[in-house]
C-alpha cells in the first residue's frame, strides 16, 4: 500500500487500515462460508431480520474492505457501522439466543468482533485526515 494511492501516508496508518482490510475480508469469508456451507451455519435458530443481517454481511464485509484500500472516506464510516452493527447482531445471537452458560466460541468471537470495533471507532478520527482528497489543480 505504499504507492500510488497511499504514498506520503505514515506507516501506522497503512498498517492500521490494512488490519481492517484484513478484518473485513475474513469476515466476508466467514458469512460466505455460514451462508453456503451447512455444517458452518450458527447453531441458534436466528430470526428472520438477524439473518437477512448477516446475509448482507457477504455485500458489507468485502465493500467496507475496498473502499479503505481505495482511500475513500466512505470506507472508514462503513468499516466502523460493519463492525458496530455485526458486534451487536452477535451480541444479541450469542447473550439473547444462545441458551447455552458460560464461556463459548460464539461469546469469544464477538466478544473479538466487539474489540476490533471499538478498535476502529476509536482510531478513526485520527485516520480520517488520510482519507481527505485533496484536490490538486489541473487533476
Amino acid at each position: 500500500m505504499s504507492t500510488g494511492r497511499w504514498r506520503g501516508v505514515p506507516l501506522r496508518v497503512r498498517l492500521v487500515v490494512s488490519a481492517a482490510v484484513l478484518v473485513l475480508a475474513y469476515g466476508a469469508v466467514v458469512h460466505v462460508l455460514q451462508l453456503f456451507v451447512p455444517g458452518l451455519r450458527p447453531q441458534v435458530a436466528l430470526p428472520g431480520w438477524l439473518a437477512v443481517y448477516f446475509a448482507s454481511l457477504t455485500l458489507w464485509d468485502p465493500l467496507a474492505a475496498l473502499l479503505l484500500a481505495a482511500r475513500r472516506p466512505a470506507g472508514l464510516a462503513l468499516g466502523c457501522a460493519v463492525l458496530v452493527t455485526d458486534a451487536a447482531a452477535n451480541g444479541y445471537a450469542t447473550y439473547v439466543l444462545d441458551p447455552a452458560g458460560g464461556v463459548t466460541p460464539g461469546r469469544i468471537g464477538q466478544a473479538v468482533i466487539t474489540a476490533l470495533a471499538v478498535a476502529l471507532v476509536a482510531l478513526t478520527p485520527s485516520l480520517a485526515r488520510w482519507y481527505v482528497r485533496r484536490v490538486t489543480p489541473g487533476r
